[in-house]
């Protein structure tokens, strides 16, 4: 009797967590399934746009270029944070914490202070704008996406084997040919994940651009801003439309993150099988 009794407990258990999970896969879909079939209808008209057209070339410019530099400036950080014994490095870590959980309206906003001070307007005197140009989508990208990349690589960082960085250095290798011939091929995998993810987050960013930019047409339009117009004008067709284009970009950078994730766990799979031959 025990026995039944902890055998049905587990199989109620079971049955309460496949419920739950049903009703958040439901839920989940659900979102998607409006967007699709609200934006295929008008799909190929709407990317006939000019307007469109030109906000996805605002959005892949900004959001190619903002994550180059997030990725150029994130592997030194993280490799900093994890390999040096660089001071108040829990303050550093605690501080990325800090800017992903603040909301990105807030981090727009400050962006709006820096750049709209005296130093903002002598950097515009020098041919370099931000507030309501391009500029700033780049820098609202940096400020959303550097947090973001620096915690991923600083996780990917922490989790490779140190043994052979520590065999290369008792060999004479300096800590910048162990960076670039032993860290970055072991976390390579890691690296296309958080490229994929920081550019796929840029595409989408508009919290921060909003407030930093605002959104005009033809200028500073990105896809989330058009379709913030299209809704402020009641042009819920394009609107959807647009948003379909966005979930098959974002499906796509998913295919990719996907793919480079089974590649890192097959590649772990045969070095451990290479220790056991």
């Amino acid at each position: 009797m025990p026995e039944f009794m902890r055998f049905c407990e587990r199989r109620i258990f079971d049955w309460i967590a496949g419920i739950i999970a049903l009703a958040v896969l439901l839920f989940i879909g659900s979102a998607v399934f409006v967007i699709a079939a609200g934006g295929l209808p008008g799909f190929w008209n709407n990317l006939k746009s000019e307007e469109v057209r030109f906000a996805f070339r605002m959005s892949l410019m900004t959001a190619t270029l903002s994550t180059v530099i997030v990725m150029i400036l994130a592997l030194p950080t993280a490799y900093a944070l994890t390999r040096t014994g660089m001071p108040m490095k829990g303050a550093f870590s605690l501080l990325i914490e800090l800017v992903l959980s603040v909301p990105y309206i807030l981090l727009g906003l400050s962006l709006l202070v820096i750049f709209s001070s005296p130093m903002g307007k002598q950097l515009k005197e020098w041919g370099f704008p931000v507030v309501f140009s391009p500029a700033g989508i780049v820098m609202a990208h940096l400020l959303v996406n550097l947090p973001y990349a620096v915690r991923l690589l600083k996780t990917a960082f922490e989790a490779s084997d140190r043994r052979q960085e520590f065999i290369a250095q008792t060999l004479g290798a300096s800590p910048f040919q162990c960076f670039l011939t032993i860290l970055i091929p072991s976390c390579r995998n890691s690296l296309i994940s958080t490229f994929i993810l920081s550019w796929s987050r840029g595409m989408g960013e508009f919290g921060a651009t909003l407030m930093l930019v605002g959104v005009t047409r033809m200028k500073t339009e990105t896809l989330p801003g058009s379709i913030y117009l299209s809704i402020s004008t009641g042009n819920n067709e394009a609107a959807m439309s647009t948003a379909m284009l966005m979930l098959l970009i974002s499906g796509f950078a998913m295919i990719l993150v996907r793919a480079a994730e089974q590649s890192g766990r097959r590649r772990i799979r045969e070095v451990r099988e290479d220790r056991w031959k």
